[in-house]
């Protein structure tokens, strides 16, 4: 009776493993961040830098230049759909909040007067205050919101 309670059990164990590998599928790999290619993050999952309020905006390309014009906050931020840098140029006073600006970029401070800008943290906290003319590479990743006056 003893050998049979073990061959049953033996084999209930047999049947579950079985069950369990059937039931689980094919493994699939995670997908993670693909590799950088000239110092710019490739996402999983593209979506392009916005900024709230809306503003002017314009692609370069590595090899391009751009003209931020007089009066301007110009911020630079790579756009992984179009795999372009996207410009947004911020001219009327305003607190802009940014939406999916990952990874390093610059910024072109071409205001008049003696204005100050601010770069924001998620929790209100100043991360950098500057006056124009100013021009300086940034990291976006830790930056919420953007005070052009």
């Amino acid at each position: 009776m003893r050998a049979k309670r073990s061959l049953l059990g033996i084999i209930g164990v047999v049947v579950g493993m079985l069950m369990a590998v059937l039931a689980t599928g094919p493994a699939q790999a995670a997908t993670a961040s693909g590799p950088r290619t000239g110092n710019h993050a490739q996402a999983v999952a593209a979506v392009s830098p916005t900024i709230s309020p809306s503003t002017t905006v314009s692609y370069r390309t590595d090899d391009q230049t751009f003209t931020c014009g007089a009066g301007n906050l110009c911020l630079e931020v790579w756009d992984p759909t179009v795999s372009k840098w996207k410009i947004f140029y911020l001219y009327n006073c305003n607190r802009y909040y940014l939406s999916n600006w990952y990874g390093n970029g610059y910024y072109l401070n071409k205001q008049t007067g003696s204005v100050t800008s601010y770069l924001y943290d998620a929790n209100g906290n100043v991360l950098r205050a500057f006056s124009p003319p100013q021009v300086g590479d940034q990291d976006w990743n830790p930056v919420w919101s953007v005070r052009n006056c």
